[in-house]
């Protein structure tokens, strides 16, 4: 072993001579040494923010995550996030009463911000995160009953609003899609969607009352730079809370503005359209984020029933057709079929 005089003199040990005297391939290499800094994850954030998350609702959300995350560890300054550091924030999150799919979309923010500062080297190694198991809930949606009385409340409020509630629930667009269309992005019986979560554009058609309710009124003034641009989205949310205690729903914490996305989706899955066009129409990135509603299309089981009260040897053959799963391109339809469609 080198002695610390021989590697304050410079001097090679016995051990070393050992290998210099043989016809190695070895080399030494003596590298800087680096000085090793800690930071705080609110620190990492602000250094990383604008990089990493667009401007928008989704990035005011991720401060927020990160905000409470740095209160969790107290401010700790780090150079090393390990493994138990990230087990004991997770059980904090948990007994504060954070579910698990809550949970999951804390850690997703701070993953992504730890694997940026491990890839420009200000942290040293990184945990394994591990994504919390989450429950499939219960969907809620709005009956038409509950839909006439609440939008006759937004309507009391304000015209606006009201225009925006049915474009919501009839198109099944998320509310910052909405509130993101220009004039442009709407063009004879479509309407397009560029500024999406999952970062991909789609255009789907318009039904009657979303070619009435994306008009402005005769009396309106300068045009604004699209159908919804008048409204934020805290105003709209303001306006919908005092509509929906008004109708008796304010205690449902599920009667939120995302709920017409929900009631949209119910619809065209009951209305018998298939799982790949509801996905298509409502811009899921994955066919298991629509699959959450294809429990609703009840009448895709009753053939089951057939099966099961026919004795074997009478059972007829199955055609497959009308299925959810059905494919709109392979699949034949009757002009009676075609009718109930568009019914």
């Amino acid at each position: 072993m080198m002695t610390t005089e021989a590697i304050q003199e410079g001097e090679p040990s016995d051990h070393f001579s050992m290998f210099s005297s043989q016809k190695s391939n070895i080399r030494y290499s003596y590298n800087k040494i680096r000085e090793v800094k800690s930071y705080r994850v609110r620190e990492l954030f602000l250094a990383y923010r604008d990089i990493l998350w667009d401007d928008g609702r989704h990035k005011y959300n991720v401060s927020s995550f990160i905000g409470e995350i740095d209160e969790l560890l107290l401010g700790e300054r780090f150079s090393a996030f390990d493994q138990s550091t990230l087990d004991n924030l997770i059980g904090t999150l948990r007994q504060r009463g954070n579910s698990n799919a809550t949970i999951n979309r804390k850690m997703a923010a701070l993953s992504k911000l730890l694997r940026k500062a491990h890839k420009m080297g200000d942290i040293h190694s990184l945990p394994e995160f591990r994504r919390q198991k989450e429950r499939a809930g219960r969907i809620r949606f709005l009956e038409r009953d509950e839909e006439a009385r609440l939008f006759a409340a937004i309507r009391s409020r304000s015209e606006d609003a009201y225009r925006l509630s049915v474009f919501l629930v009839d198109s099944g667009c998320r509310l910052g899609e909405a509130l993101g269309l220009i004039w442009n992005d709407i063009q004879e019986h479509r309407v397009s969607f560029w500024i999406t979560k999952s970062g991909r554009s789609r255009t789907i058609p318009m039904t009657e009352r979303v070619k009435e309710v994306i008009k402005l009124p005769a009396t309106e003034g300068r045009r604004p730079k699209g159908p919804f641009t008048k409204l934020s989205q805290a105003q709209f949310r303001a306006i919908w809370n005092d509509a929906k205690a008004e109708v008796g729903l304010g205690a449902d914490d599920q009667v939120v503005p995302h709920i017409l996305r929900h009631t949209c989706a119910s619809r065209l899955v009951q209305g018998g359209i298939d799982i790949r066009r509801v996905q298509m129409w409502l811009g899921h990135q994955t066919l298991s984020m629509t699959m959450r509603y294809a429990h609703l299309a009840t009448n895709d089981l009753d053939g089951c029933v057939v099966v099961l009260e026919t004795p074997r040897g009478e059972q007829p053959a199955s055609s497959g057709e009308g299925s959810m799963f059905s494919s709109p391109v392979t699949t034949p339809s009757s002009p009676s079929t075609a009718r109930k469609q568009r019914d």
